[in-house]
């Protein structure tokens, strides 16, 4: 199953060319007063972190670690997302949430067209200092979901400022392939943009091995990078494979370098 992203929104006139440069993201919509902001908003996509409630009732709720509550559970974010036309992005940071809350997306957002993304770092990546879910784990969770929802899988990393940061070895970008080749869902790999310089080619190679696979370009609020660290990346590329979760200066400024392959 190919990508459907763009498709949605060139339909409803909210982009203007199969250019995954072209959609806006809101980030951490962790709570009622952020959704009402996003939802209101310009932005095309919609990213939310999804927990597990720390006390009771145990459930599924919008939050971030180390935060344990929000005034907000998965069920009532997907209820307010069901009556307008955006995207969502949920990312998983722990796999209790994840049998929990693929029954709410089939339940509430069964009739649906809208991009659905879900979101996990499954392996460990240059610098990550976090636990990746366990991938197995986590892909039976949501193995379920429908063939159109894109499976978001990434690598925990880490970037630190005045030192030589490693980009994605070969053995990362081969090991997640093995994960990622038996799978029905398009898939995205979010990766990080100060880590891109040095890994063209492992992520090059990671791109040709499947027409279902993408890239989502996103980055740390410190990370140092340049526009010409991004540009060897949609020169390579077809426009429409990879996404830039991106400040929107820096996306719009890529979005202006056409090096269109169509």
């Amino acid at each position: 199953m190919s990508e459907q992203t763009l498709d949605y929104f060139l339909s409803r006139s909210q982009i203007h060319k199969r250019d995954a440069a072209e959609l806006r993201w809101s980030h951490a919509v962790n709570s009622r007063s952020r959704l009402t902001e996003a939802l209101t908003g310009p932005t095309h996509m919609i990213e939310a972190d999804i927990i597990m409630r720390g006390g009771d009732p145990k459930e599924p709720i919008m939050a971030h670690p180390p935060d344990t509550d929000s005034d907000i559970t998965l069920k009532e974010w997907l209820e307010g997302v069901k009556e307008h036309d955006k995207g969502i992005k949920l990312d998983f940071k722990s796999l209790e949430a994840a049998s929990p809350s693929v029954v709410l997306l089939e339940e509430v957002l069964a009739e649906t067209s809208r991009p659905v993304w879900i979101n996990a770092d499954v392996l460990s990546g240059p610098g990550g200092q976090a636990t990746p879910l366990e991938p197995q784990a986590f892909l039976s969770a949501v193995r379920t979901l429908p063939t159109d929802m894109v499976l978001s899988l990434g690598w925990t990393t880490g970037w630190t400022a005045g030192t030589e940061n490693p980009g994605y070895s070969w053995d990362m970008v081969r090991a997640m392939e093995e994960i990622c080749r038996s799978l029905k869902h398009p898939v995205t790999f979010p990766v990080r943009a100060a880590l891109l310089a040095q890994s063209l080619s492992q992520l090059t190679w990671l791109l040709q091995q499947s027409v279902r696979y993408t890239l989502t370009v996103w980055t740390g609020q410190n990370d140092k990078f340049t526009l010409q660290d991004l540009l060897p990346y949609r020169k390579e590329f077809d426009i429409s494979r990879i996404y830039y979760d991106l400040p929107d200066s820096l996306r719009t400024e890529l979005s202006m370098t056409s090096h269109d392959n169509n």
